[in-house]
């Protein structure tokens, strides 16, 4: 679970991020494509973020930690969703419920997670602040007015990328990568080591494993938090940061 935030500072970014999304929403093009989800238009992104935040709104607040029926999923996330001129009002809806179901949550609370750490309600609070803002990004990105993801707010959206989707195996990039790769954040400055085992990952909590002298390939990135975690999520190409070595090494870390 991250250091690096809380349930304020995440209910803070998910209440900023939404206010954001659908301004942008009301104001768009819904049949208009975005441009960083290939194939989706502006209407099935809130139709996305909408079913996203009535999935978590259903399963959350279990207590348990026993995984929901995947017919819960597939429910709240692919039935009955809104036509065009109903998917703000439904969206606001969504957005409202997830809002006010994160603010009663306990995060000590049991709560299944799909990663391998603990399953404590905490990880919905964390995970809803990251959906929302890389989908702000999104939207905002379909009319061409794109704002960074808040460096504090990006800086843990890198760590859980490393502490969360890759330990579960949710990778986009190639599974068939040796080495180490370095990744640095300029305005909030941190640094992680990643070791790459083919299917494998570790996050390391030392540098004396990047050494010239590794047999195995290594890269490095370096940039803003948010320009980090955008190409972490396949948002940005790697050409936006500051990159040295491997660069498929750098892809094998991509969860988005």
């Amino acid at each position: 679970m991250s250091t690096t935030g809380s349930k304020e500072f995440w209910l803070a970014s998910v209440r900023e991020d939404a206010i954001a999304f659908r301004t942008v929403a009301a104001e768009a093009d819904l049949s208009a494509p975005v441009p960083t989800c290939p194939g989706w238009s502006v209407l099935d992104l809130v139709r996305h973020l909408g079913g996203v935040y009535r999935w978590v709104c259903i399963h959350a607040v279990r207590g348990v930690t026993d995984k929901p029926d995947p017919e819960l999923r597939k429910t709240a996330m692919l039935e009955n969703l809104p036509e065009a001129d109903e998917a703000l009002s439904w969206w606001e809806e969504q957005a409202q419920a997830l809002t006010k179901m994160l603010e009663a949550l306990d995060p000590q609370l049991p709560a299944w997670n799909w990663a391998p750490q603990a399953k404590l309600a905490g990880f919905w609070h964390r995970r809803m602040a990251h959906e929302t803002a890389v989908h702000r990004w999104d939207i905002q990105m379909a009319t061409g007015m794109a704002e960074p993801i808040d460096s504090k707010l990006a800086l843990d959206g890198v760590s859980e990328v490393l502490d969360t989707w890759l330990p579960a195996g949710r990778r986009r990039g190639p599974t068939d990568r040796f080495g180490v790769v370095q990744l640095v954040t300029t305005d909030a400055p941190h640094e992680w080591f990643v070791r790459l085992r083919g299917e494998g990952v570790a996050l390391l909590d030392t540098a004396t494993l990047f050494a010239d002298t590794d047999p195995a390939g290594q890269a490095a990135a370096v940039s803003n938090a948010s320009d980090l975690q955008l190409a972490l999520w396949g948002r940005v190409g790697w050409d936006t940061l500051e990159i040295s070595g491997d660069e498929s090494l750098l892809d094998a870390l991509r969860t988005g």
